[in-house]
């Protein structure tokens, strides 16, 4: 079950911010450094959002909206009935990160390498995570706001304006500029990836330095910790069950449960973090540790999954089905070929019939 090591550099930030918290004008240019580190993680996010693509995924709109439904409803409704488990689980600080995590967007990078390993519809998760990313970007404010309120770490119409100024309009300015600096953008995808994750360690270090200095980290004991691990294992078990079966409810094809339960199951770490980080301030240490272990959780559990998924007979078959068909196209001979896939029941397949007119 793997660590993502970037969590270890996470724990690792965490630590130093305890150890070397940074104080009067070292946090006022932290402060100052963390904010434009968001604007400009939400400016490259939006030169990095293809329109062309998201308009072509509108196409599969049934698989996109089953999962804005679960990252957007489902979600939320759990986290509001998680309300129950204050004071006996949870204290109401832990409760308000916990609910606030139910509200993030949902990945992009992971929900697409355990799709590819699941043999899953690799296109759909694409579209489902940049929708998802997109439409996080509006919603998840307003849903804190609703659903937070003023017990949400000083939410307020101040921290919607901060919302407009630092996550809305360097997005759309992205979108905007995309045409000059999209291939930029593309060049210099891993080094602009590196910038992407130092932006996100700079944002911690400056919301768990003033949690230090505030002494917030004195209201979180092992014992509540664990009983946030013991919430949140419920929480994801329980999204991975109602996205699997749920989808195939709806009927959606194995491919597409499989987008459907990966992409509709985890939270973004690298949207959360900016976003708490204005939307709660002083507050945000305890608003993102929730955010911060589900992450790790939701890697480790859906890295086992995608594993079995990808050993599923029904996997097994279609894969072996579309090496068939490449074999009969790419044939040079002229003499039909026959592909040996065996049946469930042992038995030697029938010769392939040639495809004609399926345009590949």
């Amino acid at each position: 079950m793997p660590i993502d090591p970037y969590i270890l550099l996470l724990l690792g930030t965490v630590g130093l911010a305890a150890l070397l918290p940074a104080r009067g004008t070292g946090a006022d240019v932290a402060s100052g450094a963390s904010t434009a580190a968001i604007a400009f993680l939400f400016f490259l996010y939006g030169a990095r959002l293809s329109t062309r693509e998201a308009m072509d995924g509108l196409r599969h709109w049934r698989l996109h909206v089953t999962v804005l439904a679960c990252t957007f409803v489902v979600f939320p409704l759990l986290g509001l009935a998680s309300r129950g488990l204050v004071p006996v689980f949870l204290t109401d600080p832990l409760y308000q990160g916990l609910l606030f995590l139910t509200l993030v967007p949902s990945t992009i990078q992971s929900s697409i390498a355990f799709t590819s390993i699941a043999r899953g519809n690799v296109p759909a998760a694409i579209c489902a995570g940049s929708f998802s990313s997109l439409v996080g970007i509006v919603v998840t404010p307003l849903l804190a706001a609703a659903l937070l309120g003023g017990g949400g770490g000083g939410f307020s119409a101040d921290s919607v304006v901060k919302i407009v100024l630092q996550l809305l309009v360097p997005f759309v300015a992205g979108q905007v500029l995309r045409r000059w600096v999209g291939g930029f953008v593309a060049r210099h995808k891993k080094v602009l990836g590196l910038v992407d994750r130092g932006s996100i360690l700079l944002v911690v270090y400056t919301a768990f330095s003033q949690g230090m200095v505030q002494g917030i980290w004195h209201q979180v004991s092992p014992v509540r910790l664990a009983g946030l691990l013991a919430v949140e294992a419920v929480l994801l078990a329980v999204m991975l069950l109602l996205t699997w079966y749920g989808a195939k409810t709806l009927r959606f094809g194995r491919q597409d449960r499989i987008a459907i339960q990966f992409a509709g199951s985890k939270k973004s770490l690298a949207a959360g973090l900016p976003m708490a980080s204005v939307l709660f301030g002083a507050q945000a240490s305890l608003a993102v540790l929730p955010l911060m272990l589900f992450h790790q959780m939701q890697l480790m559990v859906c890295a086992v999954i995608a594993k079995r998924r990808s050993h599923d007979p029904e996997a097994v078959a279609s894969e072996r089905s579309d090496k068939c068909e490449e074999t009969e196209e790419s044939e040079i001979s002229g003499v039909p070929g026959v592909c040996e896939v065996s049946g469930v029941s042992g038995e030697p397949a029938a010769p392939a019939r040639t495809r004609v007119g399926t345009g590949r």
